[in-house]
C-alpha cells in the first residue's frame, strides 16, 4: 500500500491495495489511521460488489440508511446519488452529511458507477483547517456557542415538491432538529474543527437572527478559501473515503444533461461526538 498526498489541507489517493475479496482486518485499520489523518482518500480502479463495498464500511462500525434515497438491491445501507436530464441532482452546497443526527456520521464511503465525460468532480474542505486559520479570539468566541441542525430544512426542496411531505413525513418525524457545539473536537484526532453547515444548520442559539446569519454566512464563505480544500475528479471504479466529522464536500453541477451515477454507505456515529 502506497500513499500519494494531494491537496496541502487534506486528501491522500492510496495505491496497490485491491479492496476487492477478502481484506485483512489489519488493512481495514491501516485505512482508517490513514482517514484520520488525511481526512479524505481516495482509491482508483477497484470494481467492487456492494457486499465488498459494504464489508469496506463495516470495517469503520455500524452503517446508517438513509429516508430520502433509494437503495441498491438487497443492501438497504447502499443509497443511489444518481443524477440525469430527468432528474438533476439538488445538491449544490457545501455541508456534512446527515448532521441532522443527534450522533452524526463517522464517515461516507462513496463508490463511482457511471461518470460523465467531463465534468461532476467532487471539493472536499478541512474544518480542522479551517478553523485553525481563525484568529484566537475568534476561536474562544466559537467555542461557547451551539448551533440547530434540521432534517426539514436540508430537504425543504424535496418537502416542496408535489407529494414530498407524504413521501417524506416519517423522516421528519423521526428527525427533529437537533442542536450541536458550532466547535467540535475529533475523538480520534483530538483537533478541534468548525461543525456547522449551509444545507442543515438553520440558527445559532441565543443570538438574534441577524447576529447568527452574520456569523454563519461568515463561517460558510471562510471553509471555501482555496487553502483548505481539494478537488477530485471521478472516474468510474473510484472510492472516495471521507471523515464526515472533520470535513464537508460539494459537488459540482457542471455536466448536465450528463449521467452521473455514484454508490454511497454512510458509517454511522457514535456518542463520542
Amino acid at each position: 500500500m502506497k500513499v500519494k498526498l494531494l491537496g496541502g489541507a487534506l486528501g491522500a489517493e492510496i495505491t496497490e491495495i485491491d479492496l476487492t475479496g477478502n481484506v485483512e482486518q489489519s488493512t481495514y485499520r491501516s485505512i482508517r489511521g490513514l482517514l484520520v489523518e488525511y481526512e479524505v482518500i481516495f482509491f482508483r480502479n477497484q470494481n467492487v460488489t456492494p457486499k465488498e463495498q459494504h464489508a469496506l464500511a463495516s470495517s469503520f462500525g455500524p452503517l446508517q440508511t438513509h429516508p430520502a434515497y433509494d437503495t441498491v438491491d438487497g443492501f438497504p445501507e447502499i443509497t443511489i446519488l444518481e443524477s440525469t436530464a430527468e432528474s438533476p441532482s439538488k445538491i449544490e452546497c457545501w455541508h456534512s452529511d446527515m448532521t441532522f443526527k443527534a450522533h452524526p456520521p463517522i464517515g461516507t464511503v462513496l463508490r463511482s458507477k457511471i461518470i460523465p465525460e467531463r465534468g461532476g468532480d467532487t471539493l472536499w474542505s478541512s474544518m480542522t483547517k479551517a478553523f485553525s486559520a481563525l484568529t484566537p479570539s475568534f476561536q474562544k468566541f466559537l467555542c461557547g456557542l451551539d448551533a440547530v441542525h434540521d432534517f426539514s430544512y436540508g430537504f425543504r426542496e424535496s418537502l416542496a415538491e408535489e407529494g414530498g411531505k407524504e413521501r417524506l413525513a416519517q423522516a421528519v418525524k423521526d428527525n427533529p432538529p437537533v442542536v450541536h457545539p458550532v466547535v467540535r473536537t475529533h475523538p480520534e484526532s483530538g483537533k478541534p474543527l468548525i461543525f456547522v453547515n449551509a444545507l442543515f444548520t438553520t440558527h445559532i442559539v441565543g443570538l438574534s437572527a441577524e447576529e447568527s446569519r452574520a456569523i454563519l454566512e461568515f463561517l460558510y464563505e471562510h471553509i471555501k478559501t482555496p487553502e483548505f480544500t481539494y478537488r477530485f475528479s471521478w472516474d468510474v471504479d473510484c472510492i472516495a473515503i471521507w471523515d464526515n466529522r472533520s470535513t464537508q464536500h460539494k459537488p459540482i453541477n457542471d455536466y448536465f444533461p450528463a449521467h452521473r451515477r455514484l454508490e454511497r454507505i454512510v458509517i454511522d456515529g457514535d456518542n463520542r461526538f
